[in-house]
This record gives C-alpha cells, structure tokens and sequence, in this order.
C-alpha cells in the first residue's frame, strides 16, 4: 500500500474515533441529560463520519487500487493528491468546528476546500481509470 493511502486511512480513522465519541456522547446526552451542549456536536458527529471516515477512506482505497501507469510516476503527480488530503481536511475541520464558535464563513470556506479536495483528487484519478482491453 502506498504511503499516502496509509495517511488517508489513518487520517480516516480519526474522524472515525472522533464522530463516534461525539455520537456517544449525544446519545449519552439522550438517555440521562447531563450536558446541554452536546448537542452542538451534532454537525461535527455528521461531518466526521461521512466525509472524515467514509469520503477519505474511499479515497485512499481509490488511490491504492486504481491501475497504475507503466511509465514513471506509477500513479500520477502525488502532489495533488497530497494537496487533496490536506484540503479535505482542513475542510471537515473548519465545518466541524464553525457551530461551536459561530464563525459563519468558515461553513462555506470548509466545503470549498472540501469540494476542491474531491475534485483535484479526481483530476487525478481519472487518467488511471480505463476500459478493459480484451
């Protein structure tokens, strides 16, 4: 497995770790009100978990088993893709944290970053995905 989808998986692991605690944490909340704030983690709980875990685990699967190239870069410019890790997130971080500080710009920079990150790793991807030659 490449190194870069090492850190994708890793990465996607963390948000795993992160979105489950606060989705037990809300449902803790549920059953015995203990914190009324742990509501305000609802959005974050979603944000990890759909694009932290399941987006960026895609996408680093998506990086290590698409056919590579016979010629060298075996799987293209890994700059963008690594520019794709950051941006993406950076992105689930600032739409995570913008309800608990109440910064309304960083929603819309966060799924600007996030968007660019899915595209610019698709840019990437789309030469190495081919018909099957028979």
């Amino acid at each position: 497995m490449p190194r870069l989808s090492v850190w994708f998986v890793r990465c996607s692991l963390i948000h795993l770790f992160l979105g489950l605690t606060f989705g037990g944490l809300i449902l803790a909340n549920k059953g015995i009100p203990f914190a009324p704030w742990t509501w305000s983690l609802l959005p974050a709980h979603m944000e990890f978990l759909l694009l932290g875990w399941v987006v960026q685990l895609a996408m680093g699967v998506a990086f290590w088993i698409l056919p590579r190239f016979r010629s060298s870069p075996s799987r293209g410019n890994v700059n963008y893709v690594r520019g794709a890790l950051f941006l993406l997130n950076a992105g689930i971080v600032m739409v995570a944290i913008q309800p608990l500080i109440g910064a309304n710009w960083l929603s819309l920079t966060g799924r600007i970053l996030e968007t660019s990150a899915i595209l610019l790793f698709i840019m990437t991807s789309w030469r190495r995905v081919k018909p099957l030659e028979v």
